[in-house]
């Protein structure tokens, strides 16, 4: 389980510094081809929370058709946000990420015209998932030798 969350803090902060360098780069914000990308130390065990609360909610859902799978992860994917969000802010003053500028944001917190990329994170780490399960045993076996 902790090979797990180390490797999807990893993945998440590798997949947060590549969209926020091509948002940037794509939106105009970056003028060279440096792509510059940005993440925050608070979301490596952010991320890790996947083990905890994705996981489960994958095997629970694992037999449902894709659009329904995908809509509850987008909803689970957005109280993670809001919730994370809400207690940074409440216990360290910051939040890393402020959609206040958005359209469609709540609180700053969460931006709902992102969901459709959550729908299809949460499609796509299934498969993730199932690889990284059948991969633990193997790595903790090369680790006790």
């Amino acid at each position: 389980m902790i090979l797990r969350f180390i490797t999807y803090g990893l993945l998440g902060w590798c997949g947060e510094i590549i969209w926020t360098a091509t948002k940037g780069k794509l939106g105009g914000q970056q003028r060279d081809w440096k792509l510059k990308g940005t993440t925050s130390l608070w979301m490596f065990p952010i991320y890790g929370l996947i083990v905890p609360l994705y996981e489960p909610a994958h095997n629970a859902v694992r037999a449902w058709p894709w659009p329904l799978r995908g809509a509850i992860y987008m909803l689970g994917f957005w109280i993670v946000e809001y919730l994370a969000g809400r207690v940074l802010k409440l216990f360290f003053g910051v939040c890393p990420w402020d959609y206040s500028h958005a359209r469609w944001h709540v609180h700053g917190l969460i931006r709902l015209d992102y969901g459709p990329i959550w729908f299809l994170i949460g499609l796509g780490l299934e498969p993730v998932h199932d690889f990284l399960v059948r991969l633990t045993p193997a790595i903790q076996q090369a680790l006790v030798h």
